[in-house]
């Protein structure tokens, strides 16, 4: 009995070894993804930058990659697809779908984007690593919830403290609110932009000052109008409480809770897209709260034609401004039409509104854009 056993077991195993030698054969020169789920395979990177993609759907009738097309189905029930053109370097999202169903794939770990939870993936960066985990020390990411009297409803921040905040009980921070842009939360920043990573990296590198980074939800998921009204007026409505939330309820939780600095000096914000936006409408609005301010590939504009009204006339007094604000930055990705913002900033510049242009190379509306913003804007924040 122990010899047919022993037997049965040796045969299921080099059967299984077979089986999973088979399973292992994967295009030459590709790797998994690095947002998969442990021990998931695909989707798989290419060193051509071109991206396969398999997902079991069985008695699926069609099934797609999101801005990718159609996949072919195999006989073992598999569906595949190679990218037709090398993907952009740098983080994208993606979804499944499966008979017209849109579906995060299984595969992949979750990100919240495009207003809903979908799936990412990674083209690395060649010879590029300020937003790679590196042997350094990490700063924490924890949430810190609070009850908002203006939503009444509970709401989280998601806040990174420097490797060094426990360590010295007795020292405060300076602060950098940070925000999404449309269609992510208060995740985006530390799950797509990689945040952390690249706080710690500049930290360690001696490049920027320890610092508390906050990140919460600026009420953008999802676009939509309400019965009766324009979409121009639905955009003057997207996020349009977010600004009080941060200034009345937001800075005094994050005060009240961590170990800040609380005067002006030390309290940054920036945002990217519509993020951008929610930072101009609070920052120009509330000048005595903030001295450094950041848009990247922001999604409004100042209209320079009536420069010495906008904002309540913030920008009336050019040296006031000039004296309080430390750092305003406009960055965008050359790829998305650098134009508007490059003509923002020469005609402030022209005006007398001091400012920094920040171009990224060959990038898009998209978080390598972003993640370069924010490499060149945290360097620059509580020097002075």
């Amino acid at each position: 009995m122990k010899k047919t056993f022993s037997f049965l077991f040796t045969a299921f195993l080099a059967s299984s070894l077979a089986v999973n030698a088979q399973q292992q054969t994967y295009p030459e020169g590709t790797v998994p993804n690095e947002h998969n789920i442990n021990g998931a395979d695909y989707p798989r990177i290419g060193k051509d930058r071109r991206v396969h993609f398999r997902v079991y759907a069985p008695d699926a009738q069609k099934v797609e990659i999101s801005f990718r097309g159609a996949m072919t189905k195999g006989a073992d029930g598999y569906w595949t697809l190679v990218s037709k053109e090398p993907e952009v370097v740098g983080f994208h999202y993606y979804q499944v779908i499966i008979d017209g169903v849109s579906t995060a794939d299984p595969n992949g770990k979750p990100f919240f984007g495009m207003g809903k939870w979908v799936s990412g993936i990674e083209i690395p960066e060649e010879g590029v690593d300020y937003y790679s985990i590196k042997d350094v020390p990490h700063g924490q990411i924890s949430q810190s919830w609070y009850y908002s009297d203006i939503r009444k409803e509970w709401r989280r921040c998601i806040v990174y403290t420097p490797a060094e905040y426990d360590k010295n009980p007795q020292k405060r921070y300076p602060v950098l609110y940070l925000q999404h842009g449309m269609g992510e939360n208060e995740t985006s920043w530390a799950n797509q932009g990689k945040m952390n990573f690249i706080m710690d990296n500049l930290i360690a590198e001696g490049k920027a000052k320890p610092m508390i980074v906050v990140m919460d939800n600026g009420n953008i998921e999802v676009f939509r109008t309400n019965r009766g009204e324009s979409p121009d007026q639905a955009r003057r409505r997207f996020g349009g409480e977010f600004p009080e939330i941060l200034v009345n309820e937001i800075i005094p939780h994050i005060d009240a809770n961590f170990r800040t600095l609380t005067d002006r000096d030390n309290r940054a914000m920036a945002g990217l897209s519509w993020g951008g936006l929610l930072t101009f409408n609070t920052t120009l609005n509330n000048i005595d709260k903030f001295a450094y301010i950041g848009g990247f590939s922001g999604a409004g504009s100042i209209d320079l034609k009536n420069l010495d009204t906008v904002y309540g006339g913030v920008f009336k007094d050019r040296k006031a401004f000039n004296d309080k604000v430390h750092v305003f930055f406009l960055g965008i990705g050359s790829e998305e039409g650098p134009q508007r913002t490059k003509s923002l900033s020469d005609g402030l510049k022209a005006a007398g509104i001091n400012n920094i242009y920040y171009e990224s190379p060959g990038t898009a509306h998209e978080f390598l854009t972003w993640r370069r913003c924010l490499k060149e804007f945290v360097p620059l924040l509580f020097q002075k």
